[in-house]
């Protein structure tokens, strides 16, 4: 029987080619930088009250959660505005989460006391022990230098 002198000379490749595969990886890079965007913390009109000393803390920043109060007494935790009533409900999961977490009371220097008292007590329900209240920072860095 005769085929007529046509014969394959090659086979189908059963290997998938690498040689792209490099690229492909590149381009996935380049297009999760491109198009993902970092969240920034929202900028607070607030005046921060003076201190005789203060420290700098060391921690990193995820350690670090950020807690304002405003004159009005309404409270933002990481930008997100929460009810005062509801900070321990909201900061008790993250510090079970996290035990080194270390919360910044940030207030503004016109802030009545009792919102400070308030937010304080919550931190006491949710268990935070490690509170600092955040003062201002020029005044830290004029003493240091003395």
């Amino acid at each position: 029987m005769m085929r007529g002198g046509f014969e394959r000379k090659s086979k189908a490749a059963s290997e998938i080619p690498s040689s792209s595969l490099a690229d492909m990886a590149f381009l996935l890079l380049i297009f999760f930088m491109v198009s993902t965007t970092f969240r920034k913390e929202k900028k607070r009109d607030v005046v921060i009250p003076e201190a005789a000393a203060t420290k700098k803390i060391e921690a990193p920043r995820k350690d670090i959660l950020h807690l304002f109060v405003e004159r009005d007494g309404s409270v933002f935790i990481n930008d997100a505005n929460v009810p005062i009533e509801q900070v321990s409900n909201v900061v008790g999961p993250m510090y079970m989460g996290n035990p080194s977490m270390i919360v910044v009371l940030r207030s503004d220097a016109e802030v009545p006391y009792r919102f400070v008292d308030a937010v304080t007590k919550e931190l006491q329900e949710a268990r935070a022990v490690r509170v600092t209240f955040y003062t201002n920072v020029e005044q830290r860095i004029t003493r240091q230098r003395r």
